[in-house]
């Protein structure tokens, strides 16, 4: 893909002295609302109507909208070449069960449960597509080393009757040297506020290797049996840094207007696709704003999205926002766990976190479908490109009105790992709701094995339930006079 340089805009890009620390909106700086119609019953009822046609007559409607018939949520459904048992996704969460960066019989558990509770396509992440690539400890290095524990995994999945996505990213300057061991790169130069580690610039030779990366990790998840493939875009890794005007600055053809910064995620998509062919599924996870001011927004991301939809290399998009650099809980909502991530990091870092975790970290208010009133934005531009909304879904009707606006898939993260079977319970009781609390307590657990602390026996261990009452240890009794 051939482009011309705009170095004249880039050269005047904001530099990285981190404006973005200024204090944020509590609520998403939108400042605008329009008015998208719904799609009639045509429209959603479609069974066989093309993807293009679909789309194109949800904006020939004008007339004011009831809530419509919608496709049926627990109906198979083909995504690409594969054939889901339903629309409903278990979204990627940091696993850090697979210490040595192969699969272990506790990560296969892990999503075993999702496909037992009901999940039509469950996510494994993070799957680092090089060691450099990696975001957090105990994540699965894409290699031909990990091949038998990957083939093992998703075949215990294929057999419970689900389907199997790896989610394929490279960290860039949200990675750390201490756990990398190497110095962190993104589009240009940088300091991360949240590990105040220097991250260099890519030098332009590296850019081919990192498609390349990205090739070979899709080819090993073809060869393991997975039917699908998650492209990381989104939060600031090091694709989506390329598409933010405040974190790149490159003044080549990878750098200045959109177009230019889209050309990395487009080339990477496109070597994925060249790999896979229609043996699997091909999605991408992207950031529809990432909470940084001068970054990205809808503006310019319903663009990347437009390119990435005419060139046909994707089977579906999943809209997400925030970013893992700062201001995480932009992507999160809700309670700021701020003790909790100091008690896992150490000296000078736990001050640090102390003092400043809540203003790093941001603080935004949780609300129900948060994501959607951004998602829907890209309904309408998307014609040959599926789509996946995610963020705030905790029961039917949340992904029913999901359906209702034009969504193809519904993504659940958190409420499915308070619940593995919530799913399966939503099915048989349309009233049945997630019992996550949104304290995000499960975010710091990342530096260890992810899971919900108010589940105890993940959070703790298994009781044995060979043992019956409570024996107080013989040194504890308390001698008693008979009445």
């Amino acid at each position: 893909m051939n482009g011309t340089q705009n170095a004249g805009q880039a050269g005047k890009e904001q530099t990285a002295a981190l404006p973005f620390l200024r204090p944020a909106p509590r609520s998403p700086p939108y400042g605008f609302k329009p008015q998208i119609s719904r799609p009639n019953t045509k429209t959603r009822i479609f069974a066989a109507a093309p993807l293009r046609e679909r789309h194109s007559m949800s904006l020939t409607s004008t007339q004011p909208q009831a809530l419509q018939p919608h496709p049926d949520l627990f109906a198979p459904i083909t995504l690409g070449p594969v054939q889901l048992r339903n629309r409903i996704i278990k979204a990627a969460t940091s696993e850090g069960r697979s210490p040595q960066g192969l699969v272990t019989d506790d990560l296969i558990d892990f999503h075993l449960d999702y496909v037992r509770g009901g999940a039509g396509l469950t996510t494994v992440a993070y799957c680092c597509v090089s060691q450099e690539g990696a975001s957090a400890p105990g994540q699965i290095l894409m290699s031909e080393k990990a091949l038998p524990g990957l083939r093992r995994l998703t075949d215990a999945v294929h057999a419970e009757g689900g389907a199997v996505s790896a989610q394929l990213g490279h960290a860039g300057m949200v990675a750390s040297k201490k756990i990398t061991g190497v110095t962190s790169m993104g589009p240009s130069r940088f300091v991360n506020p949240s590990s105040m580690e220097y991250c260099r610039a890519m030098r332009r030779e590296e850019i081919p290797m990192v498609i390349d990366q990205f090739g070979e990790a899709a080819k090993i998840a073809v060869e393991a049996g997975f039917d699908a493939v998650e492209l990381h875009f989104g939060h600031n890794y090091l694709p989506s840094s390329f598409l933010s005007p405040l974190l790149n600055r490159r003044k080549d053809e990878y750098g200045g207007n959109i177009e230019n910064r889209s050309r990395f995620v487009r080339e990477i998509a496109q070597r994925v696709r060249e790999v896979v062919g229609n043996k699997v599924a091909v999605i991408a996870k992207i950031s529809m704003d990432d909470g940084l001011p001068g970054s990205i927004w809808l503006t310019e991301s319903i663009r990347t999205a437009q390119l990435l939809d005419q060139d046909r290399t994707l089977d579906a998009l999943e809209l997400t926002q925030g970013s893992s650099i700062i201001r995480q809980m932009y992507l999160f909502r809700g309670d700021v766990p701020v003790s909790d991530f100091a008690a896992v990091v150490k000296e000078p870092m736990k001050t640090g976190v102390r003092l400043f975790g809540k203003f790093a970290l941001g603080s935004f208010p949780y609300k129900d479908l948060y994501m959607l009133e951004a998602a829907r934005q890209f309904v309408p531009v998307m014609k040959n490109t599926k789509l996946i909304l995610l963020g705030g879904i905790n029961n039917l009707e949340h992904m029913n009105t999901g359906m209702q606006e034009g969504f193809d898939f519904i993504a659940m993260g958190r409420s499915l790992l308070r619940e593995p079977d919530l799913i399966n319970r939503i099915k048989e009781d349309g009233n049945v709701t997630s019992r996550c609390v949104h304290c995000n307590k499960c975010m710091y657990t990342v530096y260890s094995r992810t899971h919900c602390v108010l589940e105890p026996d993940s959070h703790f261990s298994p009781l044995d339930d060979s043992v019956s009452g409570y024996s107080v240890p013989e040194e504890h009794r308390l001698s008693v006079t008979p009445v």
